[in-house]
């Protein structure tokens, strides 16, 4: 007879918990911290979006190819300003929105399992993340990672076996929870369990297969 699929899930023995952050345990508004910095620095937000998002200065920071001195030094130099460490994080805080009732479950969670980080970002926001979402800390403490530690962005296998690496998990104990498709599927290839999130509902019904809740 073949089992549900239900019952098969929950012989699956899961150690560790690792989250997306933006969209998953936060909120994150682009648009905020675009018109938050070009006020800081006395820019067009117009430039300040291209700056970020279309010049290929962020992703480059997110694969680890920018430290966070050159990172804020190339964003200085695309926009002919100063942008500033303060200026900076004052954007990207202001961006940022806890979703307590994710952190809630989380905080839950590691009460049975570890729970991380694992999220596409620079050094700079490795960093400083615990001063932009001071909400998560003391939880994800030394547990909290961003991509460019790993020099490589989500969805490359190498930046999900490196982070598991670092945490000491085998892939095959671990639930990787990310809104993006994209970044699942790559965490299913790089042999970690995997769940798209779309809603804390379903969520909370993936955990409650692995009899977590």
């Amino acid at each position: 007879m073949v089992r549900c699929a239900r019952h098969v899930l929950a012989e699956v023995t899961l150690r560790c918990i690792l989250f997306d952050l933006d969209e998953v345990l936060v909120d994150y508004d682009r648009s905020v911290r675009v018109s938050h910095l070009a006020h800081a620095i006395g820019c067009a937000p117009e430039a300040v979006q291209e700056a970020i998002y279309g010049s290929g200065i962020e992703d480059a920071a997110d694969s680890g190819m920018l430290t966070a001195a050159s990172y804020l030094d190339a964003l200085s130099a695309h926009l002919a300003r100063p942008v500033t460490l303060d200026a900076w994080m004052a954007a990207r805080r202001a961006a940022t929105q806890i979703r307590e009732d994710v952190l809630e479950l989380a905080t839950a969670l590691a009460t049975r399992v570890t729970v991380a980080i694992l999220t596409n970002n620079g050094v700079l926001m490795a960093e400083q993340l615990p001063r932009i979402v001071p909400a998560l800390f003391p939880l994800f403490e030394g547990r909290a990672f961003a991509s460019a530690q790993f020099s490589a962005r989500k969805p490359q296998a190498q930046v999900y076996t490196r982070c598991l690496d670092r945490l000491g998990v085998p892939a095959n104990a671990t639930l990787f929870v990310d809104d993006n498709r994209d970044n699942v599927d790559g965490a299913r290839e790089a042999e970690l369990v995997a769940h798209h999130y779309r809603d804390l509902t379903g969520l909370k019904t993936a955990l409650a297969n692995f009899s977590l809740i």
